[in-house]
Order: structure tokens, then C-alpha cells, then sequence
């Protein structure tokens, strides 16, 4: 954990969220500042800045972020009709937390380029 990291708080739960999924290693709770109708994030509860590192580092776990993602698509309704599942990795991809986590977004047609 890193005590200045607001994802890590939140799976203290020293910072509010509105859970949606949770196992033993990983949790997913609503987006802030949502960009579809249906918007996760899904986090791995062990810190690891980004998806490159936690796939070297612990990719069961990263594996298990995946499912996570699939299990909210089935708890919010968008599995059968299609969802999104987004990682930005770096500050030239607009990583804001460097805290792994996984945009699920759905409920609405998604285009390519995405915006």
C-alpha cells in the first residue's frame, strides 16, 4: 500500500467509494467522473503503478483484474450487449493514478476512435 496513493485509501477505506465488486484481491467501485453510462474502475488491492508492471510482476493477479471486470459487466447489465475495458498506462496515455486500474464502461454504443 502507499499512504499517498487515493486508490490504495480507498481500499483501506479511508476514502469513500461506491463499491460495486470486491473478492479478496481485487475491488471495483464507480467512477467520479463517469464517460459512459456504465463506468468501473477495477483495482487490483495490492499497489502496482500500471498494467505492464503488474502483468510482469503478478499476472494471476492480473488475470483476476480481467475477471473482476467481466463479473461487473454481469452485475451492471452490459455483458451480452458489449462493454469496454480501457488501461492507461504512462503519462502520455493520461494515467492520473499510478495505480493499476481498469476503465469498464458500457451501456452505450462504443465508437472507434474513441471521443
Amino acid at each position: 500500500m502507499s499512504a499517498d496513493c487515493v486508490f490504495c485509501r480507498i481500499v483501506t477505506g479511508t476514502v469513500p467509494a461506491t463499491i460495486v465488486h470486491e473478492t479478496g484481491s481485487v475491488l471495483a467501485f464507480r467512477d467520479l467522473n463517469p464517460q459512459a453510462p456504465t463506468h468501473v474502475l477495477v483495482i487490483p488491492k495490492e499497489h502496482h503503478p500500471d498494467v505492464g508492471s503488474m502483468a510482469r510482476t503478478a499476472p494471476t493477479l492480473a488475470g483476476e483484474v480481467l475477471t473482476a471486470a467481466d463479473e461487473v459487466a454481469t452485475i451492471d447489465g452490459v455483458r451480452d450487449s458489449g462493454y469496454r475495458l480501457v488501461f492507461n498506462t504512462g503519462r502520455d496515455a493520461n494515467q492520473t493514478v499510478f495505480h493499476v486500474h481498469c476503465h469498464m464502461l458500457g451501456a452505450r454504443t462504443m465508437t472507434w476512435p474513441p471521443g
